[in-house]
């Protein structure tokens, strides 16, 4: 099959899939989407359909898989830890108004908090803090990357008791 009887064949088929991305989302912004996706992908891996088999199952394959896929992602980026409250705290910037005196004195108090952490804690606090991946903390600081993270969560756990004054407030 040539590349424009592929093209023609799809947007045949696209009535269908808007049925079917609306039987999924059940909203037409996300169904539009999906549906776009799908073409997309089939145009993309146009040369892994096989020309003797059912095109219309092949694209329903290709969106379920999409909405499988995203669905998954939302899931795993709107995760929400139980005990991540006092933990939010430590961001001080984005809690208080810069300039405020308020703001100053207690970011010096929460700074001082994390500085008072024992040395083997406050390290890799610090720097998964700045953005450091276990590993590349675990390499810099040369322990196994297990010792990393229960020293990260050991320091989380310190500051988050530490810490009750500013989520009682």
């Amino acid at each position: 099959m040539t590349a424009i009887e592929f093209n023609y064949r799809i947007t045949g088929l696209q009535d269908h899939l808007k049925n079917f991305a609306n039987k999924l989302t059940s909203n037409d912004y996300d169904s539009d989407d999906l549906v776009q996706e799908t073409l997309l992908k089939a145009l993309r891996f146009r040369d892994k359909f096989v020309d003797s088999t059912n095109l219309k199952a092949w694209l329903f394959t290709i969106m379920k898989n999409t909405y499988i896929n995203d669905y998954r992602k939302k899931k795993r980026s709107n995760t929400i830890l139980e005990n991540a409250v006092p933990y939010a705290y430590l961001n001080v910037r984005s809690l208080y108004h810069e300039g405020c005196a308020e703001s100053a004195i207690a970011e010096k108090q929460i700074v001082s908090k994390i500085e008072s952490l024992p040395e083997d804690y406050k390290l890799p606090f610090k720097m998964h803090n700045e953005g450091y991946k276990y590993k590349e903390i675990s390499e810099k600081l040369e322990i196994p990357i297990g010792t990393v993270k229960s020293r990260i969560y050991a320091a989380r756990k310190v500051l988050s008791s530490r810490l009750l004054d500013y989520v009682k407030n």
